[in-house]
């Protein structure tokens, strides 16, 4: 009889362990592996997790907004008695996100690109549908059959999982893809409880048009995860705007609330895009104004840049580099935590100066599991160097397979070499781009209006779409657009 296989054994142990859920929106059963008591402790685990990989808004405002909106539909969805989370994270990217257990993420980029009340309330209703209808408890139980593995959305090889901080269970739930049914669940689910709380969600139709124009002029991976499965976007829009006007008739002559100036007067100084004091990168160079150092990025490498640490990867996934900040009150008891930590066998070592910073550089690999056969442990070679800087000790990690270490080593050591104090006060000095609410002051036509607001020909049409307009569009005398300021 043969063993069966630690993996073998996990998916046996899932699949006895998973039951039929009644589902709170539709009555039927459902197959989850997970319980609502698992569901929760999943919500409450992965929120810390979350929220060091984005970072919080630092908005007061806007946080009581989702806090206090979020908490009046949850009140009126299938599930009200889940203790539900509603928070603005701090990334660029356009988007909204639910996690099992009733915890909702907004970024400060779609909170940007809402245009009123109504919209914001149409996809907070989305979300929330998202928990009531347990789409994420499910699509994670697939997840689970299927053994995917997935670190922080990078193409990085699972061999490098121990040693990408972010490559946690509860992160992995940010990247599921729900299906056309899921999606159009949700979209139903918005309209009703947005509607149950006062809004027009005939607005959350119009909000749609905006991210179809977002993906169509090459801002795909900025386009919320929520359309990227879903139906043709016009056969969506049409079919959001029958269900609002199906729900309007619900709910009788109830005056149903759109928002736009309250909405955009709470937005105004909104950051929009990269914030340049989190670290950016320009010409392949990565700056932090902040922390003052910088150092290049391998041409083609994807980056991701978050409060707790920067990854790099090539597309095809063969190597993974890292900097963060390494604990310890000199080089070698950082060098000596780092060691114990990621298990590993010292093969070289020895003390350096980069760009007349002190170092340690290590050359290490994992240190052999005596429980797994031979056969199944990886070979992994890292190259760390330990750069003491501004009060700090900073690790800049190297990892590719053993056979490719050699091959990889330049590339890692001439991120290394260029790691080197920020002093350039164009860099130092660099301040975000954020919101402007103007008040137009004599009817024109759109593009006309950020004429006269300095808004530069080459991003006339980004900042039409932000405003869910047209440049052709005729703006009326005393209306609020944004424009684009320091």
């Amino acid at each position: 009889m043969n063993k069966l296989t630690a993996k073998g054994l996990a998916l046996v142990l899932l699949l006895g362990l998973g039951s039929c859920a009644r589902n709170p929106v539709t009555g039927r059963k459902d197959f989850v592996l997970l319980s609502e008591q698992q569901e929760i402790a999943m919500g409450q685990q992965s929120d810390p997790d979350i929220v060091a990989q984005f970072g919080l808004y630092e908005d007061k405002t806007l946080q009581s907004f989702i806090q206090d909106k979020g908490q009046q539909m949850a009140k009126v969805s299938h599930r009200p008695e889940l203790k539900y989370e509603f928070k603005v994270v701090d990334s660029p990217i356009v988007n909204a996100f639910a996690v099992p257990g009733g915890y909702v993420y907004f970024t400060r980029g779609i909170m940007a690109h809402f245009n009123n009340e109504a919209e914001f309330a149409g996809v907070l209703g989305h979300e929330i549908g998202h928990i009531t209808a347990r789409h994420s408890a499910k699509q994670y139980s697939k997840a689970m059959l299927a053994q995917v593995g997935l670190i922080a959305g990078m193409v990085v090889s699972p061999q490098f999982g121990q040693f990408a901080e972010q490559a946690q269970q509860g992160l992995a739930l940010l990247f599921l893809k729900f299906g056309r049914d899921d999606e159009s669940q949700s979209d139903r689910l918005g309209v009703e409880y947005s509607t149950k709380i006062g809004y027009d969600a005939q607005e959350m139709a119009g909000f749609f048009n905006t991210l179809d124009r977002m993906g169509k002029k090459g801002e795909g991976e900025s386009v919320p995860t929520f359309l990227s499965t879903h139906p043709d976007p016009a056969d969506r829009f049409q079919k959001v705007q029958q269900l609002a006007a199906e729900w309007k008739a619900k709910v009788g002559d109830q005056k149903l609330a759109v928002n736009r100036d309250s909405y955009l007067k709470m937005i105004d100084g909104i950051v929009y895009g990269e914030d340049p004091k989190q670290g950016f990168v320009e010409k392949d160079v990565f700056y932090h104004p902040v922390l003052k150092f910088q150092f290049p990025v391998p041409n083609g490498w994807m980056l991701q840049n978050s409060p707790q640490q920067v990854q790099m990867a090539p597309k095809n996934g063969k190597a993974l580099m890292s900097l963060t900040l390494a604990p310890g009150k000199s080089l070698e008891e950082a060098g000596r935590t780092l060691v114990q930590q990621y298990k590993l066998t010292v093969v070289e070592s020895k003390s350096e100066t980069v760009n007349g910073l002190p170092a340690l550089a290590i050359v290490a690999d994992p240190t052999p599991d005596p429980q797994q056969q031979q056969q199944q442990q990886q070979a992994v070679r890292a190259l760390i160097y330990l750069v003491e800087y501004g009060g700090n000790i900073y690790n800049l990690m190297g990892l590719s397979a053993a056979n490719d270490f050699q091959g990889n080593f330049r590339t890692f050591y001439g991120v290394v070499s260029g790691f080197r104090p920020l002093t350039d006060p164009a860099k130092l000095n660099r301040q975000p781009d954020r919101i402007r609410v103007k008040t137009v002051r004599q009817a024109a036509p759109l593009s006309q209006v950020l004429r006269e607001h300095q808004v530069p020909a080459d991003r006339m049409e980004e900042v039409a779409v932000l405003n869910g307009m047209r440049l052709k569009d005729r703006v009326e005398s005393g209306t609020m657009i944004k424009v684009l300021g320091k």
